[in-house]
């Protein structure tokens, strides 16, 4: 296993011992990035609403299947318009999903207004007709979802109570500009998507936070328990570079005349005979440099390097 982490200091909170919007504050703002539905409702006098619920994420594709929450208020236990509206009025609503140009619009929109305003009018944005659901989306939302709401659980009825709308999706919208070629879904590029932290504090998706990481159900991983030792207990390699290195099948595993072969590399070659006179050296050197290679994407060649050591 990796090195032992030195231990860290740990403040550890039951729920109940705070107050109801402190403790509020330590779980949303460990809890993040949450994903934010902006979601239009409708009751049966055909008052429109719209609030953005953080509480919210996607469960199921097959059924298409969205959950989000309105809770109780904090503050008084109030319940918003929204589950009103969803629970005791017109059981359907759509989940627009905001990008940046629109995030200050869509945190107007949770302006505690009275239930028969409209905040489409109040934040600026468009009414647009759904094609499948009485509430109209957002017009200027990159994504909607039109959704049939399936069933709503209270989980709680005091303050901070949530209140699980689950919603199976009947219509989708995607605009174009945000898609990959084909069937390839959503371009994270494109979407400049946004998420909610703690307090008053968002993030934003942009192309130099994007990363991938290779999935592991692709192949069946050595795991870090099958690396070698001077490998597995370095000083160099982090966590995140131990388990890209586990997740690699044993026969995807370079030969030994694959390792040897490597040493003609001329990184490889310069960082052998540069340090030659120190073994340690060397071997810190190498695992740098397998470090930067596997940063640059090239796990083989990392492997083959780390070999080296």
């Amino acid at each position: 296993m990796p090195l032992p982490v030195p231990p860290a200091s740990f403040r550890t909170i039951t729920p109940g011992t705070l107050k109801g919007p402190e403790w509020h504050q330590f779980m949303l703002g460990a809890v993040a990035p949450r994903p934010i539905a902006f979601v239009s409702t409708i009751d049966r006098e055909g008052h429109v609403n719209l609030s953005p619920f953080s509480f919210f994420n996607v469960f199921s594709s097959n059924p298409a299947t969205l959950i989000f929450s309105p809770a109780n208020r904090v503050r008084d236990n109030t319940q918003k318009h929204t589950l009103y509206n969803v629970r005791d009025e017109v059981p359907e609503c759509v989940i627009n999903i905001c990008d940046y140009p629109l995030v200050e619009q869509m945190s107007l929109a949770s302006t505690e207004y009275a239930r028969e305003v409209n905040e489409f009018g109040k934040a600026g944005l468009t009414e647009l007709p759904s094609d499948m659901v009485r509430p109209p989306r957002v017009a200027e939302c990159p994504v909607s979802f039109e959704c049939v709401v399936e069933q709503v659980i209270a989980i709680g009825d005091s303050n901070g109570g949530g209140n699980l709308v689950i919603c199976r999706v009947v219509q989708s919208h995607f605009r174009e500009d945000i898609l990959l070629p084909g069937n390839g879904g959503v371009d994270p590029h494109k979407f400049d998507a946004v998420a909610r932290l703690g307090g008053d504090w968002y993030s934003r998706v942009i192309p130099e936070s994007l990363f991938e990481v290779p999935k592991p159900n692709r192949n069946q991983g050595i795991g870090i328990d099958e690396l070698p030792a001077h490998i597995r207990l370095s000083e160099v390699l982090t966590g995140n570079n131990l388990g890209r290195l586990a997740n690699i099948e044993r026969a995807a595993l370079p030969s030994a005349e694959d390792v040897q072969a490597y040493r003609a590399d001329p990184l490889v070659a310069y960082t052998l005979h540069k340090y030659q006179h120190d073994a340690a050296e060397q071997h810190r050197q190498l695992q740098l440099l397998g470090q930067k290679l596997l940063e640059e994407g090239r796990l083989l060649d990392a492997w083959k390097t780390l070999l080296l050591t």
